[in-house]
């Protein structure tokens, strides 16, 4: 089901209903891009404490912003064992322009491609998409509505506002009292801004909203007075309205946030800055801040690269690079929990992913994760029974299963595989440092130095000092091979990276000491009475 601006509002009683009677949320989100060309030292790297990836990243979610999210809310059917509905939607967000918030961000031509790719429908992103806004941009317009303090920039130009109230003019100067006029084409949230403009400019008339547009009447400035003093409309209301429309999505995130329900996504962690940075507060500079609001946000998160890593390793299932080969793994033989394992459908109004697969839009790949994540709990289960018959399953007990895995959210291309988001990080599992002391080839690069491994393997480069490099693998047989393949080579030699023989810093404190022990000792010998 998607969903745009014009359906959002009257969606949002049924879609608080089913987050409050949901098992689980899955989530995937499309963005305008993924991360900004770094260069250098702004590149992320394997060598990456989890808070420089944080900050190199933040600056790239600060730079795109998201054009589509999708959830699929699992539900288990009451009276039915083991069996869970789906209800998936695609949410287009553009974000909140009104007043003085105009938002700037970047199109990354590659995600542009991307998407296109798989069907996007830029158009609906674009002029149909539901507007957002984070805290602190919300109480910047939250306090210009309610004190009258904003002026019109975005939603519509200033030019189309002049046209608008031109046109109402002329009519005006022929109309009497009682008539009306409608301007078509103007609806949504766009609707409310020409009424406040025309209630602001106009003295005698009144506005009403409706489907096909907006509906200007002439009124005397008495009955005018009357209508904005008796009515439901009054000003103090319909500017909480307006409020309303303005934050869009963010009020289905605070319902989100506000039913704590567990939250699953795919290689998530991209999601989360995100989510933060567009519908709670921009990014903080802390890395532990910000660990610390979003398991304040959603204290139950999973994340399914996280989980399949592990059991692919273990069950030795075919190699898959994304969700849709995940998917498919497990619903074939290669599963052998696959006739037993939960039964999921999808509900009413979400029917075309019955038959047809849409990868990467994103309700989809949120039906994807939710579904993977029932399947492998299963198996998961079905492991550690063994023999033991497996009870009648339910959510709570694949809760358990996957304990170890809560809030645990994998990292790509850093200095260690995953973040844990309720407390401290678990320490890096990559293999071993290798230093690399060039020979005979002055003036060498990092680049350099990668070309030459990257035929064989694939390294991270840092330069450690004039002639010596860092390299960094996430695959121990790579670092195996180097160092068997570079064992005598001529020029360049590899060996395993030890702090306290190699640093420069160590290496500088030990030559300073190597001196004050020197002087010390000619001092005391020189000093000594001869006999």
């Amino acid at each position: 089901m998607d969903i745009g601006a014009d359906e959002f509002e009257q969606s949002l009683p049924l879609l608080q209903e089913l987050v409050l009677g949901a098992d689980f949320v899955g989530l995937d989100i499309e963005f305008t891009g993924l991360r900004s060309n770094l260069s250098g030292p702004q590149q992320i790297s394997l060598f990456d404490l989890p808070s420089e990836w944080y900050l190199k990243t933040r600056q790239s979610v600060q730079q795109f912003t998201v054009c589509q999210i999708g959830l699929s809310v699992f539900s288990s059917i009451e009276g039915e064992s083991n069996k869970y509905v789906a209800h998936s939607c695609n949410f287009f967000l553009f974000p909140t322009t009104f007043g003085i918030l105009d938002s700037e961000f970047s199109f990354q031509a590659s995600s542009v491609q991307f998407l296109n790719q798989y069907g996007f429908d830029y158009n609906k992103f674009l002029k149909h998409g539901i507007p957002y806004m984070n805290e602190e941009q919300e109480k910047k317009i939250k306090h210009d509505i309610l004190t009258g303090n904003w002026r019109v920039r975005s939603s519509l130009d200033k030019d189309q506002i002049k046209a608008v109230i031109d046109e109402v003019t002329r009519w005006l100067d022929l109309a009497e009292e009682g008539d009306w006029m409608t301007l078509a084409g103007i609806t949504g949230f766009q609707a409310f801004e020409v009424q406040l403009v025309l209630r602001k400019a106009l003295p005698d008339v009144w506005t009403v909203p409706r489907d096909q547009g907006v509906v200007v009447k002439k009124v005397s400035q008495q009955h005018r007075w009357y209508l904005e003093n008796t009515s439901c409309d009054r000003e103090s209301c319909w500017k909480e309205k307006i409020l309303l429309s303005a934050r869009g999505f963010s009020v289905f995130f605070q319902m989100l946030v506000k039913a704590q329900k567990p939250l699953v996504g795919h290689n998530m962690m991209m999601d989360l800055l995100h989510l933060h940075e567009k519908f709670f507060r921009p990014l903080p500079e802390s890395y532990d801040e910000f660990k610390l609001n979003i398991h304040s946000l959603f204290p139950v998160l999973i994340d399914t690269k996280n989980v399949t890593k592990d059991v692919w390793r273990e069950l030795s299932f075919p190699r898959v690079s994304n969700l849709s080969e995940v998917y498919e793994v497990l619903n074939s033989d290669l599963n052998p929990t696959r006739d037993s394992g939960p039964v999921i459908i999808h509900a009413s109004k979400c029917e075309k992913y019955v038959e047809t697969k849409y990868p990467h839009e994103a309700a989809y790949d949120a039906f994807l994760c939710g579904s993977v994540l029932l399947k492998v709990a299963h198996l998961l289960l079905w492991k550690v029974r063994g023999a033991v018959p497996i009870p009648e399953p339910s959510f709570p007990l694949y809760l358990d299963v996957l304990a170890p895995y809560v809030n645990q959210v994998n990292l790509i291309r850093a200095g260690v595989p995953k973040i844990n988001f309720s407390g401290p990080d678990h320490p890096s599992v990559r293999p071993p440092i290798l230093i690399l002391s060039v020979r005979r080839w002055p003036e060498v690069s990092e680049q350099q130095v990668y070309r030459e491994f990257q035929n064989l393997c694939k390294f991270d480069v840092r330069r450690l000092t004039r002639s010596q490099f860092l390299l960094l693998t996430n695959k121990f047989k790579d670092a195996r091979s180097i160092l068997k393949e570079y064992r005598c080579h001529p020029t360049l030699q590899v060996s395993l990276y030890r702090y306290w023989r190699h640093s420069p810093d160590i290496n500088c404190l030990l030559q300073v000491c190597g001196i004050v022990i020197t002087w010390a000792l000619m001092a005391f010998l020189l000093g000594r009475p001869r006999p």
